[in-house]
């Protein structure tokens, strides 16, 4: 969306957090007044960030035009990366939070922003009944062939790459540049400060860990994959999503 004003040297990314440049409205929106003198995004183009169910959008969302990128990934490896991220941020005079009482609550439906299968299901079915403004792409799809995935979605967003972009490797730079590996290392990502509101803050640090499709093998044991997997077919039953969202079905 901003290609045009920004090079790989000069790019906000560079010097902000992500969340910088694409703002979680849910923590800039809190009331009615909390919004009025905030700087809603450091990108000539403003894009905004959103972990709110489609079914809580306002209605003026869908109505504007507005275009939507869901982003799915496979439910262990959320589940597995939630974790990690809660642990983290959970103040040290509570009592630990093992990963066997996390999974309970996640299988339950006990999950920020409400039952992780209702909120898949919220966007995918708006991509199906309005394609033109609603695009879901699987995180998986987007490790496994990247340029595809950018192509796709410069053209979803009505910016597609000219004939001499791709010559000139266009896409495969903005990969570069936005590639974990690259955002990672960044000193504003390894020191810098994340202000949610005035009285939540978050190192920019947690947002990175290591973005592997598949890292949930590393920390749930068989039973509970299996566990998962069969709420993920239960919940997704009747769909294509079972083919399209890589439900990792073990045997």
């Amino acid at each position: 969306m901003n290609r045009t004003r920004f090079d790989s040297s000069s790019h906000p990314l560079l010097t902000k957090g992500p969340h910088d440049c694409t703002p979680f409205l849910e923590y800039i929106i809190q009331d009615e007044r909390s919004y009025q003198d905030y700087q809603f995004s450091c990108l000539p183009r403003p894009l905004f960030a959103t972990h709110i169910p489609c079914s809580l959008l306002p209605a003026s969302v869908m109505s504007s035009g507005c275009k939507i990128v869901y982003v799915f990934r496979e439910t262990k490896d959320v589940f597995v990366s939630n974790w990690h991220y809660m642990t983290k941020l959970r103040l040290k005079e509570l009592p630990s939070f093992p990963i066997k009482d996390a999974f309970d609550l996640f299988c339950k439906g006990v999950s920020h922003f409400g039952p992780f299968w209702d909120h898949v299901l919220g966007y995918w079915k708006a991509s199906l009944e309005n394609p033109e403004n609603v695009i879901f792409l699987t995180y998986e799809d987007m490790k496994k062939d990247p340029v595809v995935c950018v192509m796709k979605l410069a053209k979803f967003l009505g910016k597609p790459f000219s004939l001499e972009e791709e010559r000139e490797g266009v896409a495969q730079e903005i990969i570069r540049l936005c590639s974990f590996q690259n955002l990672s290392s960044l000193e504003v990502n390894q020191s810098g400060l994340q202000h949610f509101s005035p009285h939540f803050s978050v190192e920019n640090r947690h947002f990175w860990r290591k973005g592997q499709v598949g890292d949930w093998k590393n920390y749930m044991t068989l039973e509970m994959a299996q566990q998962l997997d069969e709420i993920t077919r239960q919940k997704l039953a009747g769909t294509s999503l079972i083919e399209t969202l890589h439900v990792d079905t073990i045997t």
